[in-house]
């Protein structure tokens, strides 16, 4: 863990094998860290559930896409609640 910003969240996700590495308690605790675990499903219910969103045909239900020159519009939206469904902010390359 480097030295940053102060009362940021770490989220690890799924547990694939015991780490080498210790926890740095002191770093965590001196930097007001929130670690949020999460596990998740086996690749079998991973391939399963992939399938069944294909066959379903199932979509994302998509609020407003904004321009690349329009994100903080997009995030101020998002900050205060006023989306519903999913926020997209188009990247051309």
């Amino acid at each position: 863990m480097r030295a940053g910003r102060y009362g940021g969240t770490v989220a690890q996700i799924g547990v694939l094998s015991q780490s080498e590495q210790p926890l740095p308690i002191p770093l965590i605790l001196h930097h007001q860290v929130r670690i949020q675990g999460f596990y998740v499903g086996s690749k079998a219910h991973f391939e399963a559930m992939n399938r069944a969103i294909g066959a379903s045909r199932m979509q994302p239900v998509v609020d407003q896409v904004y321009a690349f020159d329009k994100a903080r519009e997009a995030l101020k939206c998002m900050e205060i609640g006023a989306h519903f469904g999913k926020t997209i902010i188009r990247v051309v390359a």
